[in-house]
């Protein structure tokens, strides 16, 4: 199950992630993320527990975007490096 948490601060809006996010929850998350009106986007991972290739090539985005990731768990955070390598 995944549930985002939106807090907002000085200038700065972070989503707190929780649950495994699948493919199947990446609609929902994408949108919380394009709803924002500031780009100044945190999305905190601390309590992300599974994540599949498609979560991974949109974090990639994300971080090109300029939206910061927070606490990525660190298989995540390998993950995203070796998706950034040419095959």
């Amino acid at each position: 199950m995944l549930k985002i948490t939106r807090v907002t601060g000085t200038g700065t809006t972070t989503l707190m992630v929780s649950g495994r996010i699948r493919a199947e929850e990446l609609p929902d998350l994408r949108r919380s993320v394009e709803a924002e009106p500031t780009r100044d986007v945190v999305l905190d991972l601390s309590e992300v527990s599974l994540v599949d290739v498609e979560v991974v090539r949109f974090l990639l985005h994300c971080e090109m975007q300029g939206i910061r990731l927070a606490h990525c768990p660190a298989y995540v955070r390998e993950w995203m490096v070796r998706e950034k390598r040419p095959p």
